[in-house]
């Protein structure tokens, strides 16, 4: 690790983003703590590569992300009218994600790194979202995160820079998983959120009386294998399902979701309140790919009103995976003195909060 800090530094760093099924790399200048400006953000999704099998096959994603990080790169310098020399550090996501995809991320960032020069920052693509609001909003912590994914469904306390407590997580699905086996057992293609969402604005959601998992209870975990089950369960006493029945299981399963995010949202926020009584300002940011979802921001919008946080969302292309967030996240470990060395390992896995207790009955959650 560095050790030199420099908070109210300018840092331009590139940033390499190959977790999953998005091929992306950025350039972003630091202006100061909280405050930033993208100055090329490119992403080359594989949704194409992917679509036949229903979702993402990490082998395929490895070799797209060989195929064509070089020229992704390239294109980010050249946006930005930048060369590698002009860069203060270099930045890539070391996990959680696909290993195969981590690994061809990381050992770009490092060839570069040791061919410039330049320092090395190995990123959490969990903290690169947790992250995102200082450079889209001008936010510094403490507040409150909903990290929402095909992988990770979250609620913690982002006290500052590698500081965070994590309140609650999925004992089962993630909730962007959730969605994408909703759309798939409906014959919806992938990605399965966007064409749930498109569905649900057409149906009846008072149509199917579906489940809230956990809504109620103490604690701030999620469950939404339950509902995925009875969804299927639906669908296939209607079979052969018509346009109307797929768009009301939709409408339906999307309100169970907002009920069920709402209720757990809302303990999480009692908790923050709780643990920060000085704070005037209270925040909750969602993150991840399904903070895109409409209805689900509009909730919990509400939900924030009623409990004194206002909600910032960053801008959609923001909210999915991309290599702007890693890029930030970089440049704000940089300026703390937080480098990484040439070895450092890929990881598939790597929690955010390395202290939090498993949640009951859950395997291992990142």
């Amino acid at each position: 690790m560095g050790e030199a800090t420099h908070n109210d530094a300018k840092l331009v760093v590139l940033g390499i983003e190959t977790s999953c099924d998005e091929t992306a790399a950025a350039v972003v200048e630091r202006l100061s703590e909280a405050r930033g400006r993208i100055l090329s953000n490119v992403v080359r999704s594989q949704l194409a590569e992917h679509r036949a099998y229903g979702g993402v096959v990490p082998e395929i994603a490895a070799r797209a992300h060989v195929s064509c990080l070089d020229h992704i790169i390239r294109t980010a310098l050249s946006e930005a009218d930048l060369g590698l020399k002009d860069m203060d550090g270099i930045a890539a996501t070391a996990g959680p994600g696909l290993i195969g995809g981590v690994l061809v991320g990381l050992s770009t960032a490092k060839a570069l790194a040791l061919a410039t020069g330049k320092p090395l920052m190995a990123v959490n693509h969990l903290e690169a979202h947790a992250l995102t609001p200082g450079l889209t909003e001008g936010l510094a912590p403490p507040y409150l995160l909903l990290l929402v994914s095909g992988g990770h469904t979250q609620l913690v306390a982002v006290e500052g820079l590698a500081h965070y407590r994590r309140y609650g997580t999925t004992i089962d699905d993630a909730l962007g998983e959730a969605f994408d086996k909703t759309a798939k057992l409906l014959d919806l293609g992938y990605p399965g959120g966007p064409a749930v969402e498109a569905e649900a604005r057409l149906g009846d959601a008072g149509r199917f009386d579906f489940p809230r998992p956990m809504k109620g209870r103490e604690g701030c975990h999620f469950s939404f294998s339950g509902l995925k089950t009875a969804v299927r369960l639906a669908a296939e006493r209607l079979q052969p399902l018509k346009a109307g029945d797929v768009a009301d299981i939709c409408a339906a399963f999307e309100a169970a979701v907002c009920d069920t995010v709402s209720d757990r949202v809302s303990h999480a926020m009692a908790r923050f309140a709780g643990e920060h009584p000085g704070l005037e300002d209270r925040v909750l940011v969602i993150a991840g790919g399904v903070a895109a979802n409409r209805a689900l921001r509009a909730r919990l919008a509400e939900t924030g009103a009623a409990h004194g946080f206002r909600l910032i969302a960053p801008p959609v292309a923001l909210c999915t995976d991309n290599a702007a967030m890693v890029a930030w996240a970089g440049a704000e470990r940089l300026a703390a003195g937080l480098t990484d060395p040439l070895d450092v390992v890929a990881r598939a896995r790597w929690p955010l909060d390395g202290e939090a207790e498993a949640a009951p009955f859950a395997g291992v959650k990142a």
